[in-house]
């Protein structure tokens, strides 16, 4: 996929992950769970690659903020889980990885990255071990749809359209 396909398609999920956090999100106490922004993590991870996975998901989480849609903790949970998902798929090639990579990101490191953000710029009371389960919970959820939706693309080839190959015919 050359580079304006892929900035394309990343804009794309940044306006997808946007426009869907004002419907399907789960409030838990100071956080807003989001599993779409975990589905299309993978999606970003496993399509664009770790740069644009990155950019994608600090992208959808600063409108998002910035929008009231979101909260602070959207930041360490979707870069670091679209970055080890984008890491461990590029390294492996695996879907299943991808799935690994967010919902270890996001699930356990996101959440222990969040935790400092709580206690010191939100000066919330908050225990680790909280997140950590919200977290997880969220990102399963997200990553298996996201693995889903790729394992359907795959199957149906439209993975091997997204990358430039064309679908036609010349007449």
């Amino acid at each position: 996929m050359d580079k304006t396909r892929k900035l394309t398609f990343t804009a794309m999920l940044v306006a997808i992950g946007t426009l869907s956090s004002h419907v399907f999100y789960i409030p838990a106490g100071f956080t807003k769970l989001f599993p779409v922004q975990h589905l299309i993590n993978v999606v970003s991870a496993v399509l664009l690659g770790p740069a644009y996975a990155v950019g994608q998901a600090f992208c959808t989480s600063l409108l998002r903020n910035l929008m009231g849609t979101g909260s602070l903790f959207a930041f360490p949970g979707s870069i670091i889980g679209a970055l080890l998902a984008a890491l461990l798929f590029a390294k492996t090639k695996k879907l299943y990885m991808a799935f690994i990579g967010e919902t270890i990101g996001t699930g356990i490191l996101g959440a222990i990255a969040s935790y400092p953000i709580a206690v010191i710029l939100l000066g919330k009371e908050a225990t680790l071990f909280g997140f950590i389960p919200m977290f997880i919970f969220s990102s399963l959820a997200g990553a298996l749809l996201g693995c889903l939706l790729l394992g359907v693309f795959a199957k149906n080839k439209v993975l091997d359209r997204a990358k430039g190959t064309p679908h036609y015919t010349k007449q």
